[in-house]
């Protein structure tokens, strides 16, 4: 049976628990504000389950909001794959879909209300002359020369950039807050860039497009979010954050909450880099099953209920702990699928096995639980006959001392079935391999007779019945366990070379027909799902998910042992 897993800290929770208990907030609303330039990942399906799950404990709404400012790198492939990434783990936003560029008469509007306070003007330095005037994080920066233009200035100014009479990088609009501020991002930071790009929801009406920092809170503010959820690197930006609140007439006031964001160990949740593995053809997509994005996740065979338990697990704090291991992640994976995935066998690397003492046309079949443990699923019927496959893991010519499978002269049991002794191995020219004469021990069926000790016990499969399938054994896609650790070295340096592995294999006969996204556990192989894409039109297509050996759930195990013996020791 699965391991109990208990739920890890959430500070934000006990936070807002304690506002409403104190009375200090009314109805919750939460976002999750993807911008749409890749796909999701892991460390986004945290703050999914973040903010959703808040909303949905508090009875209150989450709103799905499009970071949509740099239609550049934006796409409605990238828009309908977040969307349905959200949907398949569980979740509903509450109204419709929001997007910034909603919001983009009114920013714009904001914009003009900053330069009629002074507040803001538009600069035409270079951006590298911005930069070099923003000063260090020792050394304060100096004022542009054009930081004073008159508000009548800037605002015509401002209106020939957004009717694309200025070319890109030529100008831009700059808050005018603090140059010697030791928090760069209060030196001034810009507002509005000139981009003459066609968007993917206003077309062609705007030729300026508003920065991230301009345009989140803002929106938040208009969509009466009451909590701003977001990771700690923006930590630097609340300052800014709230800077614009209040400086603008927005409507309500969110507050800004930072939290650790997830890093995985053998894992890149960098979408730049993410992108590169896509568009060089290293990966097989977005949603390849080596990739720790949502949908290729899903494609491998993880469960939605897997992935909100993992992020249940790793909790939610504002310390940065590190790097969580990525075996945590199989053993919340491991776990639903043991209490929930049918079982049936599969010979991944087929050994062909003659029963010498059973009749040709000989067929018995066995009914078998579809689960170990669940009454509700349907029984498999299994036939056996003259012919079987093993897998060839299971046989050694020369096996040491503790191999309890099968050998020359040695017996094992058939899962489900008969006790077989190997008589013969059949070679080929080049000395490999090529069949197995055995035995079969016909009293066996169900029982160990008397005085009679076979430790072993194998999977099979009848090679008249057995019906072949592709099955691909998916592996991290990083050897080292922080692949981009070094940011002068080329993380694509390690790769895993065996990431992928594909076997043509023999499954028993109840794998003939299986939906897509079907799952099972190939019964002393591991977490097999039938690929969302491929198994189809007869065709049958397995993915590994996830091994059977639990090491995280080992590591756990003995932790608490010795939690406990130091507990009986000090007492």
């Amino acid at each position: 049976m699965s391991t109990e897993t208990t739920s890890a800290p959430n500070f934000i929770r006990n936070q807002i628990r304690e506002e409403i208990e104190a009375g200090r907030t009314g109805k919750i609303v939460t976002r999750f504000p993807p911008e749409p330039n890749g796909f999701l990942h892991i460390g986004h399906a945290k703050s999914i389950c973040l903010n959703f799950g808040l909303a949905e404990q508090f009875g209150g709404d989450c709103h799905l909001r499009f970071d949509d400012t740099n239609p550049a790198k934006e796409e409605q492939a990238y828009i309908d794959a977040i969307k349905e990434d959200v949907s398949w783990l569980g979740f509903e936003w509450a109204g419709e879909v929001r997007f910034a560029s909603d919001y983009f008469d009114q920013l714009y509007a904001w914009a003009q209300h900053l330069i009629r306070e002074g507040k803001a003007y538009v600069d035409d330095l270079s951006p590298d002359e911005i930069r070099e005037y923003r000063g260090t994080l020792t050394e304060p920066g100096r004022p542009s020369p054009y930081r004073e233009r008159s508000p009548e200035e800037n605002l015509e100014l401002l209106e020939r950039m957004r009717v694309g009479e200025v070319a890109e990088g030529e100008k831009v609009l700059r808050a005018k807050i603090d140059m010697a501020s030791p928090n760069i991002n209060l030196r001034d930071p810009i507002l509005y860039r000139v981009r003459h790009a066609h968007h993917h929801q206003t077309g062609d009406k705007w030729k300026i497009y508003p920065s991230y920092d301009f345009t989140h809170g803002q929106s938040d503010a208009i969509e009466g979010v009451t909590h701003s959820i977001c990771t700690l690197e923006f930590e630097d930006h609340r300052p800014l954050y709230e800077w614009f609140l209040e400086n603008l007439p927005v409507p309500a006031k969110p507050r800004q909450i930072e939290f650790a964001r997830l890093n995985l160990n053998y894992t890149l949740t960098s979408k730049r880099k993410l992108k590169l593995l896509v568009d060089e053809g290293i990966v097989d997509g977005w949603d390849d099953p080596r990739l720790p994005t949502i949908s290729g996740m899903r494609r491998r065979g993880y469960t939605p209920a897997s992935i909100r338990k993992f992020c249940e697990m790793i909790g939610v704090t504002r310390a940065d702990g590190g790097l969580v291991d990525i075996a945590m992640l199989y053993h919340a994976i491991r776990s639903d699928l043991e209490d929930n995935a049918p079982r049936a066998m599969a010979v991944l690397k087929p050994l062909k096995v003659v029963l010498t003492n059973v009749p040709e046309g000989h067929e018995e079949t066995y009914e078998v639980p579809g689960h170990p443990a669940r009454d509700d699923m349907p029984v498999r019927k299994i036939p056996f006959t003259r012919e079987l496959y093993i897998d060839q893991d299971d046989f050694m010519e020369e096996p040491p001392k503790k191999f309890f499978r099968l050998a020359p002269g040695k017996e094992v049991r058939l899962r489900n079935s008969y006790v077989i002794r190997c008589d013969e191995v059949i070679k080929d020219d080049a000395g490999e391999i090529r069949e197995l004469r055995c035995s079969v021990d016909f009293d066996t069926l169900g029982k160990n007779p008397e005085g009679r000790k076979v430790k072993g016990v194998i999977h099979w499969v009848s090679a008249e019945h057995g019906v072949p399938m592709e099955v691909r054994l998916y592996d991290n896609l990083f050897l080292e366990e922080q692949p981009d650790r070094d940011k002068d070295a080329d993380f694509l340096e390690h790769l895993n070379p065996e990431s992928l592995v594909v076997c043509q294999a023999i499954g028993e006969p109840s794998l003939a027909e299986v939906a897509p996204e079907s799952r099972f556990q190939f019964e002393r192989v591991g977490y097999f799902c039938a690929d969302r894409h491929a198994c189809r039109d007869g065709k049958r297509v397995f993915n590994r998910t996830v091994s059977l050996k639990d090491s995280w759930a080992k590591v756990q195990k003995k932790a608490a042992q010795n939690q406990d013996a130091q507990k009986k020791g000090g007492a």
